[in-house]
């Protein structure tokens, strides 16, 4: 019994709009993930099955790009994105303590999701303030200076 092709998923009109202009363009691909991302969050299948066929390219090459660049997420993060800075200046002043108490204090792990979808939790290489080590995240918001003891007083804005 031959497979059906998938549905295509319907895609916002700013999308398509995007998709059409970056189509005959040299690195059209790596802009219109970009895009996608910046619209869903994160590279949901159907879409990147879509965005195949609109742009006529292997759904593996696809693939191929999102797991090469570590920005962008194949499942869908957490309303709120915290990041914990792992450079050199964070990781000696207590980085990994810092993530440790937030798996303890979330009940999820570093590149993981809460049950509930509210939190994401991810390990990154450097957030560009060294002088605030240890630096944290939260939604593009910084908090600098750190303490394991402030991270419930943090979360508590978030909840």
């Amino acid at each position: 019994m031959p497979q059906s092709m998938p549905v295509l998923t319907e895609l916002t009109p700013e999308l398509e709009s995007f998709i059409a202009a970056w189509k005959d363009k040299p690195g059209n691909l790596i802009m219109v993930l970009h895009k996608v991302q910046q619209v869903y969050k994160y590279i949901p299948r159907d879409v990147a099955l879509t965005v195949s066929r609109k742009l006529d390219t292997p759904l593996a090459k696809i693939y191929g790009v999102m797991t090469f660049y570590h920005y962008f997420k194949l499942e869908k993060p957490g309303d709120h994105q915290i990041a914990v800075c792992m450079g050199t200046a964070c990781y000696l002043k207590g980085g990994g303590d810092l993530i440790k108490e937030l798996e303890r204090q979330l009940g999820a792990g570093v590149n993981c999701t809460t049950e509930d979808g509210k939190f994401s939790i991810a390990a990154v290489r450097c957030v560009g303030c060294c002088g605030l080590a240890p630096a944290v995240t939260i939604d593009g918001e910084v908090y600098g200076c750190v303490q394991v003891a402030k991270i419930p007083e943090i979360l508590a804005k978030y909840k």
